[in-house]
């Protein structure tokens, strides 16, 4: 998890994943220590499973037009190759037909449903509502929603998420459109380069005691052997 986080660190948009603790309980931690002391066993944290930090990124100015950064909660909504997919990476280009496209080339889904179709290779102006205006007129509006429950999407392929709760439908965002700006990753290279510093650290600490726990092992059979003998 931490690989891919910095992997994804100069990714536009992109989410960290984050772990989620809990402790664990043995079964014997149920009634106090059996020494006459009363102390209750050890607990230890371990990770249970792991999250998503949805938090802002860093909007970083970038000159071009066809950029976008969303300030504020909320997904572009675009045509991936099985369904709708969302994503915060705002780095959009126009394709051979005149469609705005995502770095992927998955066409932009504007708010009617339809993909935003551009009617000549003029420049455009992508407002704050995320109107596209070309030529003086507005073409389309770039189809900006979000969900109440974060729990109903999951991460899919490259810097995208889907909806898995048919149940839940998305809702218009009240984010901004910024043109010209994209959104970095909030994930910070040197936190993510500490951690896993630390991880490889309790991994060989973890190795070691094995180790020495398999020698201790080895001279105990040795030992019992020779008496026996």
């Amino acid at each position: 998890m931490l690989a891919n986080n910095l992997a994804n660190a100069s990714t536009g948009g992109y989410k960290s994943d984050r772990e989620f603790y809990n402790i664990y309980v043995a079964a014997e931690a149920s009634e106090p220590a059996d020494d006459g002391t009363g102390a209750m066993p050890s607990q230890q944290p371990l990770i249970e499973k792991h999250w998503t930090d949805y938090s802002q990124g860093v909007l970083n100015p970038t000159g071009n037009a066809l950029d976008a950064a969303l300030d504020g909660s909320g997904f572009f909504a675009v045509n991936g190759p099985g369904g709708i997919l969302y994503t915060r990476n705002g780095s959009f280009r126009v394709n051979s037909a005149g469609v705005l496209v995502s770095a992927d080339g998955y066409p932009l889904r504007a708010t009617t449903g339809l993909t935003v179709q551009l009617n000549s290779q003029n420049p455009i102006q992508i407002q704050p509502d995320g109107t596209v205006v070309q030529d003086g007129q507005a073409v389309a509006q770039l189809a900006v929603v979000d969900f109440p429950d974060r729990s109903a999407i999951n991460k899919q392929g490259l810097n995208y998420f889907v909806n898995v709760d048919p149940k839940l439908s998305p809702q218009a965002s009240t984010a901004v459109v910024h043109q010209g700006h994209l959104e970095q990753s909030n994930a910070s290279p040197p936190d993510l380069a500490v951690r896993l510093i630390s991880v490889m650290r309790q991994f060989e600490s973890l190795q070691k005691a094995v180790s020495i726990a398999t020698d201790m092992n080895k001279s105990a059979v040795e030992e019992v052997a020779k008496v026996s003998g």
